[in-house]
């Protein structure tokens, strides 16, 4: 009896002629294998003071705005002292955000599977809610950056990013945000920037000996989405995926946003999570809500640019 080239009676798909054929072993990995996870930097960017006074979908946070008192020039005999009144202008942090999740179970799969569906399943979802989440939350921050604040190359042509004639080196971008953000009396100290992979690719590229140094993990491990041990130009950098892309006409551009912690505040809260019986059929159903709210409460500790890499 012959066989093709590369042909086994043992592993050939079954067929009805052959004795005992559809015994054959299937065997099944019980590795699960994992999609690739975005960074997220959301929570390491913003200040998080409020976020144990929020409980669920539409609560609202009060803060107070400090007073700015005005000083005034004081000679002998000037008569009645001017006074400021105070005034008690309020920030309104609103959790107007929200994502669920749900997935159902079929009994069969808890029973038989030979993998915990149900932990895969809420792995990813929880990943999800974070991811977007971080979209949410970096978008804002975006939008809240004024021309006042700290804009460069937001007009009509972005910064040409590169080393050509013409081009301005990624190092300089960082060196314009963080002269903005110095021209704002911005704390030099909890200062970041978030930018894409292609705009870390340019900076890496620089001839600047700095980029030696703080290109290491130094003497511990990096967290989610942060670049390097170190700080460049007093940044603590962030590479994120999940920076919005400018649209509209023209050349393609990136943003690098940067910024100061007492910039923007975030309040997120995992409100529910239940797993229910379905009544319709052998399932049991998973579910969970995130709210979250997110505010900037000082657009003067935001810079941010608009850049063509090319």
């Amino acid at each position: 009896m012959g066989f093709e080239t590369g042909s086994s009676i043992n592993f050939d798909p079954a067929v009805t002629s052959n004795t005992n054929s559809f015994w054959l072993p299937s065997v099944f990995s019980k590795k699960v294998q994992v999609a690739f996870r975005k960074s997220a930097v959301a929570e390491a960017i913003c200040n998080t003071d409020y976020m144990g006074e929020i409980a669920q979908f539409g609560d609202t946070v009060n803060i107070i705005k400090e007073p700015t008192i005005t000083v005034a020039d004081y000679a002998r005999n000037t008569g009645t002292l001017a006074s400021t009144d105070l005034t008690d202008e309020e920030l309104i942090l609103q959790i107007d955000q929200a994502k669920y999740f749900q997935f159902k179970v079929d009994d069969l799969e808890k029973r038989f599977s030979h993998v915990n569906w149900q932990q895969v399943a809420s792995d990813n979802a929880a990943y999800q809610l974070k991811d977007a989440f971080d979209v949410n939350v970096l978008t804002a921050a975006c939008a809240g950056v004024t021309a006042a604040s700290g804009a460069y190359g937001t007009g009509a042509a972005p910064i040409d990013t590169g080393f050509g004639t013409s081009e301005i080196d990624p190092l300089d971008v960082l060196a314009r945000l963080a002269r903005l953000l110095d021209d704002n009396n911005v704390p030099e100290e909890n200062r970041w920037v978030v930018a894409k992979p292609e705009f870390y690719e340019e900076l890496a590229k620089t001839s600047s000996k700095l980029m030696s140094v703080d290109y290491n993990q130094g003497s511990g491990g990096l967290r989610n989405g942060l670049v390097a041990s170190g700080e460049l130009r007093g940044f603590k950098m962030y590479k994120s995926n999940n920076i919005p892309t400018p649209t509209g006409s023209g050349s393609p551009t990136h943003q690098v946003l940067a910024g100061h912690m007492s910039a923007m505040s975030c309040a997120q809260s995992l409100s529910t999570v239940e797993s229910l019986r379905d009544n319709l059929t052998f399932k049991d159903i998973v579910r969970g809500l995130l709210v979250w709210g997110r505010k900037v409460l000082r657009p003067e500790a935001l810079a941010l640019a608009k850049i063509k890499i090319d």
